[in-house]
């Protein structure tokens, strides 16, 4: 997935770093044999490479049938694609806002791994910041889950891993599963044992921020950041690269230092979703899992922020 540093002007999705794509020599090709089979084309116009950021290869296929974009990975197998592609399809499934339709995610015969899905040509902007907010919020009322808070598989956030099993208390999902599993990252990592220690306490003291409020399992994202949001030739919002998992709706804005949320998208989000007491003390606690996963990812210019969100909780609780 593409968490990234937060940039000032971050380049459009799918079109940052650019590399050709291994599989154009290969004699036996399955991305080419499934656009020439069930994906319904009768020969292949024209095959370019796009952005698919650090990570991965990436292609345009343009077929006499329809356009497909594809990802692939020399050293990764099927599971990264997998998990974006069921990402991908639970949120295409609730029919709200537009994200690029998974089609087929398969093993490559040297190695690695590929995933093909809808081609989407993006407009010149990111959208109408009203209308992703209202579609952001009809994709959370709509994608619910009777199995609690998780996902079927694990994924990633970022190139971290993104721990999803599945839990009936939020609480103990979001303490344990993204704020404890990034706070041992870093004592892991770099032997942070301050932020370790006083994010545990965080940890432990949490539930009175959670007073009066109903929670339940709401499809995200999980991953909304600028570099994920754009909009497709119609100006209609499209979101991509996801790092899917049920959670409570509120978690979805912690990128929203790096996403660049207005106030019409909230006007129109909270129409849909009404704001929940409290809002506004649980903020930043959903900021502090990106502020430690930008710290594990990318170094200590990220550590003041995620202390300084730990140590003024710590101060507000009295824990």
């Amino acid at each position: 997935m593409s968490t990234s540093p937060c940039f000032s002007s971050p380049p459009p999705p799918s079109f940052t770093k650019t590399k050709p794509s291994p599989m154009c020599s290969m004699s036996k090709d399955p991305v080419r044999e499934w656009i020439l089979s069930e994906g319904k084309a009768s020969k292949i116009t024209k095959i370019s490479p796009v952005g698919g950021g650090c990570i991965n290869f990436a292609n345009r296929y343009d077929t006499d049938a329809a356009s497909f974009f594809v990802k692939s990975n020399r050293s990764i197998g099927p599971s990264m694609f997998e998990a974006e592609a069921l990402g991908l399809g639970a949120m295409y499934e609730t029919g709200t806002i537009r994200v690029p339709k998974p089609y087929k995610v398969g093993p490559l015969p040297t190695g690695g791994s590929f995933v093909i899905m809808e081609f989407i040509e993006f407009g010149g902007s990111r959208g109408d910041q009203s209308v992703l907010g209202r579609k952001l919020a009809e994709m959370h009322k709509s994608g619910k889950s009777s199995k609690g808070y998780g996902f079927d598989v694990e994924n990633t956030i970022g190139s971290t891993p993104q721990i999803n099993t599945w839990s009936s208390d939020w609480i103990q999902f979001y303490g344990e599963h993204r704020l404890g599993y990034q706070l041992q990252l870093a004592l892991d990592q770099y032997s942070d044992r301050t932020i370790f220690e006083k994010g545990q306490r965080l940890v432990e003291n949490i539930a009175p921020l959670f007073e009066n409020v109903v929670i339940e399992p709401c499809l995200l994202h999980g991953d909304l950041w600028s570099g994920n949001i754009s909009s497709d030739k119609n100006g209609e919002p499209v979101i991509l690269d996801p790092a899917c998992y049920y959670g409570h709706s509120e978690a979805e804005f912690g990128m929203s230092w790096c996403a660049g949320f207005g106030g019409s998208f909230y006007n129109s989000y909270f129409e849909v979703i009404p704001k929940q007491p409290g809002f506004e003390k649980r903020r930043d606690l959903y900021m502090l899992y990106h502020y430690l996963n930008h710290y594990n990812l990318f170094g200590s210019g990220y550590r003041s922020s995620a202390m300084s969100i730990i140590d003024d909780y710590l101060a507000y609780l009295k824990a």
